[in-house]
Parts: C-alpha cells; structure tokens; sequence
C-alpha cells in the first residue's frame, strides 16, 4: 500500500482532519511540520505548477490579514518566501499520494489517491 505525504501544521484543523482521514483508511503517513522544516524548493514548485499562487495562499488566514498583504504588490517569489518563513499563510494541508496531489480540506482528491494507489 502506498502512503501518503502530508505537509502541514499540527494546529491547522484541515491538517488534522487529513491525518485522521489516511489513519481511519490505515494509510502509511509520513507528517512534516512546515514549522518544523520548511517545504524543498521543488516540493513547493510542483503544488505551485498544479494550483498556482491563489491556489496555494489563504487570503483569509490571520497571518495574511494581519500582514496586510491584501494592500501590498509583492511579487510571486516574496511571497513564497514569507510562506516558507510563516506556514499560516498556505491553505494547508498539501497532501501528495503518489503522483497525485491535493491542497486544503479536499476529501474527494484524498479518496481519488488511495482508489489510484496499488494495492
């Protein structure tokens, strides 16, 4: 059975309803704390190529409003280095299965991936 990736926050209730979706299937984790470790550069640029910026920033996260980076014009590599430096403002969890991938509270992606893996 292939297991899945899950990058997220321990205090993010989208990261824990995926955690505990994959348990309740006895799905193999492997769970890494963005705050912890930050994404690889090539991680992020394969959810970046799928979703696109927007896909992958929470523009109604705390951490975005209080940054006030709805006023601000950066451009799209400042802000995946500040969402390197603070995980709050990515729409988490990012979940990859295998050759497919899923970002947010998205059950129906996180189902398609455990139909494709091989049994």
């Amino acid at each position: 059975m292939i297991g899945v990736q899950i990058f997220g926050i321990k205090s993010s209730q989208a990261t824990r309803a995926a955690e505990r979706f994959f348990k309740e299937r006895r799905t193999p984790i492997h769970f890494v704390d963005l705050k912890q470790k930050p994404m690889a550069p090539g991680e992020i640029k394969r959810f970046l190529d799928r979703f696109g910026l927007v896909g992958l920033i929470d523009a109604d996260s705390k951490p975005y409003t209080d940054a006030g980076l709805k006023y601000l014009k950066i451009t799209e590599t400042e802000m995946l280095d500040r969402a390197s430096r603070d995980p709050g403002l990515l729409r988490l969890p990012f979940v990859r299965g295998g050759n497919r991938i899923s970002i947010g509270h998205d059950e129906e992606s996180w189902k398609a991936m455990l139909t494709a893996a091989p049994k």
